[in-house]
């Protein structure tokens, strides 16, 4: 384990410096001047050029690329171009509601996916499983900005029993995390399903059935869990795609997170705070694979790492 640990801490230095150094480079070949954009189209090239010397865009691609990296082995991620506050700060404001928006996200849609592929697989070529995989089919081809717009017509508009956007309360929460865990239960349950039919023809649950076991015994007990091990892949990946930052759902119901940071920093050239947010982003998805890895040893005692 311990070996396992210091391969997957170097390798994931390499991956962020890779990504890191990829972001800079693409970032920077964005078209448009952050300065021109900051001053507005009557500002004077005079202006212009001095605030891009302040800022530092004058200096040559390799020497903001150095500048870039010393900053952050110091942890000082910059300052925005665009509001001209310490971009760790920017972040630490917004990663918050990101953070509770992905987990409520994709609680919802493991509660409910695993339920539902559970009950499929126990009900196999039943009129049960049927309708399990029929509403995870519509789940997986209606996208989340859709379910979104329905939920916000129907329950906010028409009913008015949930605020239409902003942050703030439990009833925030509950259309931005359906739109999002709908999406993502139905792929789950899918995946549960064939995982535990998989799991259900082998030896040791037929073995399990013999001595005697109630059908819910062997299905929590020695089913699910080993049937869980694709699962856990599926669910910490998608959780380091949403904490990476849900843009579509956040901008449609105003949500105060990475998303729509990261949105309105692209479009004021804000180069500092996109290279922190793909950098914070980046992070993310390295330790929850971590994460993911390490689980696989709890779920199955035949994966072990030396």
């Amino acid at each position: 384990m311990k070996h396992f640990i210091i391969r997957r801490a170097f390798a994931s230095v390499i991956v962020l410096w890779g990504v890191s150094t990829l972001i800079f480079f693409t970032v920077h070949m964005i078209p448009g001047d952050p300065a021109r954009v900051m001053l507005g189209v009557r500002a004077t090239p005079e202006r212009v050029e001095s605030l891009r010397e302040s800022m530092g865009l004058d200096d040559p691609l390799l020497t903001q690329y150095f500048r870039f990296f010393g900053n952050v082995a110091r942890g000082d991620l910059g300052r925005s171009f665009r509001t001209n506050r310490p971009v760790g700060h920017e972040i630490a404001v917004r990663i918050g509601p990101t953070v509770q928006l992905a987990f409520a996200g994709m609680g919802l849609a493991l509660i409910i996916g695993v339920s539902a592929g559970v009950l499929a697989a126990a009900f196999r070529d039943t009129w049960i499983e049927t309708v399990v995989m029929m509403v995870a089919m519509i789940g997986i081809s209606v996208p989340n900005f859709v379910l979104g717009m329905l939920l916000m017509l129907y329950f906010s508009l028409h009913l008015r029993w949930l605020p239409t956007m902003g942050h703030g309360t439990w009833q925030h929460f509950v259309a931005p995390v359906i739109s999002l865990g709908f999406l993502y239960s139905a792929i789950i349950a899918r995946i549960t399903r064939s995982s535990m039919v998989e799991i259900l023809g082998m030896d040791y649950i037929r073995s399990a059935r013999a001595k005697g076991l109630s059908e819910r015994v062997v299905m929590t007990k020695h089913a699910l869990k080993n049937g869980l091990i694709p699962v856990v892949t599926i669910a910490g990946l998608y959780l380091a795609v949403l904490l990476g930052g849900t843009v579509v759902v956040e901008t449609l119901f105003s949500w105060p997170g990475l998303g729509r940071l990261a949105v309105e920093s692209i479009l004021a050239r804000d180069y500092p705070m996109i290279q922190a947010i793909i950098l914070v982003i980046s992070s993310g998805f390295v330790l929850i694979n971590f994460l993911v890895d390490l689980s696989y040893g709890f779920l199955d005692p035949r994966i072990r790492y030396d």
